[in-house]
């Protein structure tokens, strides 16, 4: 993976970013995905706090991963006095995993919030999938709360 470039996502990748985020949440389609995710990829802001997202590609060009990460004025476990980057979305493709593709882009998105002025970086994952959790776990995350929710139908 030393060919690996991590690069600003951009509005040409735009069906490639939809397909991978349609991986990570299957909810919407790969092509809701593309359209929402359009008008940022084109320029426009999705808030008020900076956001980015990073693609992790070969020199060949074939997008491997990616990550979104924005800055947040508060996050669990953070401290409150001060914005911390959170890692809103970070996939990538299978057979590329455990090969240092998701440490890569984790770093990129570091740096980045650390240039906004950032002393920590949050995520959060769904309690069952223990295999983003045992990643942020190997990539240096301490988990600081648990949450079950709960419903009733009436």
């Amino acid at each position: 993976m030393d060919q690996l470039i991590i690069r600003h996502a951009a509005p040409r990748d735009c069906a490639a970013l939809g397909a991978m985020c349609y991986a990570l949440w299957p909810d919407a389609s790969a092509q809701q995905h593309a359209v929402e995710l359009a008008p940022f990829l084109e320029g426009e802001p999705r808030g008020t706090l900076p956001s980015a997202i990073f693609l992790a590609q070969q020199s060949n060009g074939s997008i491997l991963g990616f990550i979104d990460v924005s800055l947040r004025s508060h996050a669990d476990g953070c401290d409150p006095a001060q914005p911390v980057g959170f890692v809103e979305g970070w996939f990538v493709l299978p057979d590329y995993r455990r090969k240092r593709v998701g440490a890569r882009l984790l770093a990129h998105a570091e740096q980045w919030a650390r240039d906004h002025g950032c002393r920590e970086m949050a995520s959060d994952t769904w309690i069952d999938n223990l295999e983003s959790q045992r990643v942020h776990d190997v990539l240096g995350f301490q988990v600081v709360d648990k949450c079950v929710h709960y419903r009733k139908r009436l």
